[in-house]
């Protein structure tokens, strides 16, 4: 059972009808009960870092969200649920994260934002299970204004183009991450929504 936690701030039931095209079975959910039974745990997220740790403070998951990461089952986060995993960001002064990954969150500079629509993702690292059977330079759907930085180059999976190379997924150990949307990337995201659900 998949669970895609429930924080205010995210398309959930997109996620769960694209995990669903790809006949697994996922939940929505915001309490610690339901993350500790998830097989696989997913956090979405559209918008700001700030409001966004805070609501996942209010609602007291935080600890579990890390225990299940910490208990080595697949974590996915997508966009911001992404970003989130780091240590902090630039966005406002400084806003914190939950520090899972070592590693900040950078706005992009003298760009358009958000990068809204369609880029490539270049494949770095073949091997990740996240993307098997997926095409180098495939076209996906990005919406953010924010990318991750992070301290470990080895957990960069993919980088995409939007002025500067930037990380557009990561993978380390049970942690993906990606800061495109796989529920609005179609064949693509399904594939690696589908490839998920398999690890």
């Amino acid at each position: 059972m998949i669970t895609i936690i429930d924080y205010g701030m995210g398309n959930l039931r997109s996620v769960q009808k694209a995990f669903e095209r790809v006949g697994a079975k996922a939940i929505i959910a915001d309490n610690c009960a339901a993350i500790k039974k998830a097989d696989k745990l997913v956090l979405p997220g559209v918008g700001a870092m700030q409001p966004a740790y805070q609501k996942l403070q209010s609602l007291g998951i935080i600890p579990s969200i890390k225990e299940f990461i910490e208990s080595g089952k697949p974590f996915l986060g997508i966009c911001l649920g992404l970003q989130l995993l780091f240590e902090r960001s630039e966005e406002g002064r400084t806003t914190k994260g939950l520090g899972i990954l070592e590693g900040d969150v950078k706005k992009f500079k003298s760009l358009k934002v958000p990068q809204m629509g369609w880029n490539q993702i270049k494949i770095k690292k073949d091997k990740c299970p996240l993307f098997k059977g997926i095409e180098n330079s495939s076209n996906v759907y990005f919406c953010h204004s924010y990318y991750v930085n992070p301290q470990d180059k080895d957990a960069v999976v993919t980088v995409t183009d939007y002025g500067r190379d930037f990380t557009s997924a990561i993978w380390k150990e049970n942690i993906f991450g990606v800061q495109f949307h796989p529920e609005k990337s179609q064949k693509i995201g399904l594939k690696i929504l589908e490839n998920f659900n398999k690890t």
